[in-house]
């Protein structure tokens, strides 16, 4: 089988590449950069999704199109309706005309409700492409990321300090390992018109997530807690393009992160200590 990987040298799709060329799978390995990693058995395609001329003919001879393409920082020249929706839309778009059997795209979790904010709407709105078009999809909403959420709380530990928003009950969240998700996504993506919230085996608090890293890092826990409201006003302070990701941030960490398929062989708990056994840093 054939499959066309794009975003295939981010974070979590260098996981998904991995599993599938484990699979046994013929990959095209398709991303605006080409990555490194430490494995072969793949073809790598340097390709900008954004450019529908450059797209034409990708998608030929291929059976399954599995897509990790969004924005995932703040940019001055691209917006999420550029890369979230524009480029997956040219990428829908080809695979329709080359007759792809499936199509699996990775969203997040609860992104039609957070139409208000740019990040989750043109995530929402590539959902809503793909249940209409009538090619075979799968829809994978993960809660968010083991590396992600250590890149949010390490430095902040390491400052001596975390600060956290204050909600009325405390949020909580079970977030995945990259490799576990990216093993979950290669066993379901050719699944028929099926959508999965995904997350780990493992539910925490933000606050609990922080103590752990204290912990982890022999620091006594200083946790302290912000109104929501200060985020509207950095928003409000902050350049145009910059605000999107601002908001983003703030619903994630006010909004519960809980899946309803909770997979995986690894531990959240197991990789916080991890990090600081290795010394890694985020």
């Amino acid at each position: 089988m054939k499959v066309l990987l794009a975003g295939a040298f981010g974070h979590l799709g260098t996981d998904i590449l991995h599993s599938l060329v484990d699979g046994g799978y013929e990959v095209i390995a398709a991303d605006v950069v080409t990555g490194e990693p430490d494995f072969t058995g793949f073809t790598p395609l340097k390709i900008n999704l954004t450019d529908k001329d450059a797209v034409k003919g990708i998608c030929d001879g291929v059976d399954v199109v599995v897509t990790t393409v969004g924005l995932t920082k703040a940019s001055e020249t691209l917006t999420p309706y550029d890369i979230d929706y524009g480029a997956n839309k040219n990428l829908l778009d080809e695979a329709l005309r080359a007759g792809v059997k499936n199509f699996a795209y990775v969203s997040v979790l609860k992104a039609s409700e957070g139409r208000h904010i740019p990040m989750l709407d043109a995530k929402a709105m590539i959902e809503e492409e793909l249940r209409k078009c009538g090619i075979t999809y799968t829809i994978f909403r993960p809660t968010g990321y083991f590396y992600d959420t250590a890149h949010i709380f390490q430095p902040k530990v390491e400052a001596g300090k975390v600060t956290l928003l204050k909600t009325k009950t405390p949020v909580k969240c079970n977030v995945i390992d990259t490799r576990d998700f990216a093993d979950y996504i290669v066993e379901h993506m050719t699944d028929d018109k099926k959508e999965y919230d995904v997350g780990g085996t493992e539910i925490y608090t933000y606050e609990e997530i922080a103590k752990m890293f204290f912990a982890a890092a022999g620091k006594e826990p200083v946790i302290k807690f912000a109104p929501p409201f200060l985020f509207d006003l950095i928003v409000a302070m902050s350049p145009k393009w910059k605000k999107g990701v601002i908001k983003f941030g703030k619903w994630t960490m006010t909004e519960d992160m809980v899946a309803s398929v909770k997979t995986g062989k690894r531990s959240f708990a197991a990789y916080i200590k991890e990090i600081y056994e290795k010394g890694w840093k985020f």
